[in-house]
Parts: C-alpha cells; sequence; structure tokens
C-alpha cells in the first residue's frame, strides 16, 4: 500500500477519536482536540492527492476511498454540529445530498466508462465546508459573524458546485450502453 492511500485510510482512522471528542465530555479541551484531529485529517486529503499525482501513485482503490473519506469526514463532522445546535439540519440535509447525487452521477459514469473529475467549484465548496467546520468546531462567540458567513458560503457553494456539475455533465444521463 502506498503513501497516499495509507494517509487516506489514516483519515477514516481519525474520524471515530474526532466523533468522540467533539460529542462526549471527557477533558475541558475536548473541542480543541476535536479540532486539531480534524485539521489533521482535513490536511491528509491534500496530502495524498498531492503525493499521488506528483509521484505517479495513483490507484483504483485511492481513486474510490478518497472520495468517501473526504465525504465520511465532513459528514460527520456537519451532522455532529447539528447535534450541538451549530448549524441548521437543512444546511447538512442539503450538502449531504449533494454529496448523494454527485456519487450517483459518478456510478452512471462509470458504469459508462466516463471519468468525472472534480471541478474548480467542488474544490472551492470542499474548502469552505472545511473552514465554516472548524470555525463552527472553536465555536468562538468573537468569530460568530465570520462563522455564519462562511457557512452560507459553503452552503451557496454546495449548490453552484452541484447546478455545474450537472450541467456539465448531463450527458451521463443518457443511455449509453
Amino acid at each position: 500500500m502506498n503513501l497516499p492511500n495509507k494517509l487516506t485510510i489514516f483519515r477514516v482512522i481519525l474520524i471515530p477519536f474526532f466523533i468522540v471528542f467533539l460529542l462526549v465530555p471527557i477533558t475541558p479541551i475536548d473541542k480543541w482536540i476535536a479540532l486539531a484531529i480534524f485539521i489533521v485529517a482535513s490536511l491528509t486529503d491534500f496530502l495524498d492527492g498531492y503525493i499521488a499525482r506528483k509521484h505517479n501513485l495513483v490507484t483504483n482503490f485511492g481513486k474510490f476511498m478518497d472520495p468517501l473519506a473526504d465525504k465520511l469526514l465532513v459528514c460527520s463532522a456537519l451532522i455532529c454540529l447539528v447535534e450541538l445546535e451549530r448549524i441548521p439540519s437543512w444546511m447538512v440535509i442539503l450538502i449531504i445530498a449533494r454529496e448523494f447525487v454527485i456519487s450517483g452521477f459518478r456510478l452512471i459514469a462509470s458504469d459508462n466508462g466516463v471519468v468525472i473529475a472534480a471541478s474548480y467549484w467542488g474544490k472551492f465548496k470542499t474548502t469552505f465546508q472545511i473552514i465554516a467546520v472548524c470555525l463552527m468546531i472553536a465555536n468562538l462567540p468573537v468569530l460568530q459573524i465570520v462563522t455564519d458567513i462562511v457557512t452560507w458560503i459553503a452552503v451557496i457553494l454546495t449548490v453552484v458546485s452541484l447546478i455545474d456539475y450537472l450541467v456539465k455533465n448531463k450527458e451521463v444521463m443518457k443511455e449509453t450502453k
């Protein structure tokens, strides 16, 4: 197993620890430990892709597991943040629904022999989601307005990236097999 795939697996392994520190009161610094774990896990997302492309270590396992690990991390965080009443559930439902739609499109495309690359809108969306999650975990009153703005930008980019994805890949829905 190559380094990018190990980083992806590491990201998945971090998720339960992140959830425990975010939701279960253990120490006075739980949220900061959860934040640190989330940041480390998020950085592995950027790092594994960079290493895989730079050193030609792209694998089928990585193509499958990397986006899945990303979705598991962000969706787990958002669901926990609903429980902590830091984000409305409708926003999280919208974000998760977008991920289901895109995953479905990718499956259909793959079945038709088409590979759909991530778009810049999707990358911006992910970046803003990660920043929003970090701000919501920190939950600092002095940054509440910034947190709200970044969260709204993440939601808007979720919708924009979905529309962009559907428009650019509408041919995928036509039966070609």
